[in-house]
């Protein structure tokens, strides 16, 4: 594959009979579909399921690429309404438990919201429970503040991957926000239970 061959140029070869010219597209794109689905799945054989799931999409609908955007603008789009569709499924098939923080966590988690306790150490204890928040989140809620916070994306550029308008991401934003706060207020009160 040469640097200098466009992603136009790929699509028009696979599109004309050229399929193993697809790979081309597998090899440049395949690092930051894995690190955009691992934002959506803790588990690696997920992840390895939804970056397929994508490239299967893309590779089905790829006379459907106007050309008019950058491909890679097309295929993040088309990335994120696939990671969406994986959280929506997900939240189906999945079983809430009454609370999945661990004796540890449920520690923590007093000892900073209380606002007592602040130190280097508790960095791990603070991504695992972001993370068992933001697995509690519904779909859209989820997917709104991974873009908005975690993948630090302005407002404009979820409007454009999402397809949602702007004033929607925003709302969106709100009521996700909203959401991980009763949630918080719902690991703490389980705590004492």
């Amino acid at each position: 594959m040469s640097e200098s061959t466009t992603d136009l140029e790929i699509v028009r070869a696979v599109l004309k009979g050229e399929t193993s010219r697809f790979e081309e597209i597998v090899t440049r794109y395949q690092a930051r579909l894995f690190g955009m689905a691992r934002r959506y799945s803790r588990r690696e054989d997920e992840v390895a399921d939804v970056v397929q799931e994508i490239f299967l999409k893309a590779y089905a609908r790829l006379d459907s690429w106007r050309g008019d955007a950058p491909f890679e603008h097309w295929l993040m789009r088309l990335a994120t309404n696939t990671c969406y569709d994986f959280l929506r499924g997900h939240q189906r098939n999945r079983e809430d438990s009454f609370t999945d923080l661990t004796r540890e966590e449920c520690d923590w988690l007093e000892r900073n919201v209380a606002g007592t306790h602040r130190d280097s150490s508790s960095a791990d204890a603070a991504k695992a429970l972001v993370a068992k928040v933001l697995e509690r989140l519904s779909p859209a809620n989820r997917m709104v503040i991974t873009l908005l916070e975690l993948e630090d994306r302005p407002v404009r550029e979820i409007a454009a991957l999402t397809g949602w308008s702007e004033s929607l991401v925003k709302v969106r934003a709100f009521r996700a926000r909203a959401e991980m706060r009763r949630i918080l207020g719902q690991m703490q009160t389980d705590s004492y239970l």
